[in-house]
């Protein structure tokens, strides 16, 4: 078939003249399909179809089916590892996992980038490199192994690489929940006072403010946060300090135990 003055290819012909590299793309993802056309399709963004497919063919539809099952496979492994967890805070904790930044991450990690096929105008505009094409294409990968071998094998790659990320993300969630209350109560159980939250900067017009706070215990500062109210930037420095309290605990411990009675 043509298009202009240009002979289209179909998905098959391409699959044949890519195996190599589909074969690559297998060994990095872990997985190795049955019907490697479904992988190409997988790999193929819309701007390439169109312009170098005889039908046009492209990952959107496996995007929006692994969509599906990445929420579903999340969903079910959240289910089994947090069971005493609220369904809200689960909720927020699986947003975070199938977020568009947290899956381009994964697909920079098994270098996605190198094998998505985009048109002329994409190339040029680093495609490869943005975060959308790159959640999109791991989202068609997911669908393409769903239709390859069925829900488990999905399943089985999603928690390959998602599931180092699960403490991370309920760590996270958890502590932005309300980070302020949690924070006070961790330091007035241990040293019977609370932190302060000071105002570190303030900037941009009133109707788009900025503001920066940090989060201090005696002379230590704790933890730093920004938002557009101070509220929003106290919970961010709680949260921060949650976050990083491996390296600031271990030090009021000892600043305690030197003032207590007896120590010189």
């Amino acid at each position: 078939m043509q298009r202009g003055n240009f002979t289209m290819r179909s998905i098959e012909r391409l699959t044949s003249a890519n195996k190599k590299k589909l074969q690559e793309m297998e060994v990095l993802l872990g997985y190795g399909f049955s019907n490697p056309v479904l992988l190409q399709k997988a790999l193929v963004h819309s701007s390439f179809g169109f312009e170098e497919l005889d039908d046009a063919q492209n990952n959107e539809t496996l995007e929006f089916l692994g969509d599906a099952v990445l929420d579903l496979a999340v969903s079910d492994m959240l289910f089994h590892k947090f069971p005493n967890i609220r369904e809200g805070e689960l909720t927020k904790i699986r947003a975070g996992l199938v977020r568009e930044t947290t899956l381009a991450s994964i697909a920079r990690t098994i270098r996605l980038g190198d094998f998505v096929m985009l048109g002329k105008g994409e190339e040029a505009s680093q495609g490869r490199m943005k975060a959308s094409i790159l959640s999109g294409a791991f989202e068609a990968l997911i669908g393409a192994i769903y239709l390859d071998s069925g829900y488990g094998a999905a399943q089985d790659i999603i928690g390959r690489h998602l599931t180092p990320l699960f403490p991370e993300k309920k760590r996270k969630i958890l502590a932005e929940e309300d980070a302020k209350s949690l924070l006070q109560e961790k330091l007035q159980e241990q040293f019977n006072r609370t932190p302060t939250y000071c105002l570190e900067n303030e900037e941009g017009p009133d109707h788009a403010k900025k503001f920066t706070v940090s989060v201090r215990f005696d002379k230590a500062v704790l933890g730093a946060g920004s938002g557009t109210s101070k509220k929003e930037a106290e919970q961010r420095a709680a949260a921060t300090a949650l976050e990083t309290m491996d390296s600031w605990w271990r030090k009021l411990m000892e600043q305690q135990h030197d003032q207590m009675p007896g120590k010189k």
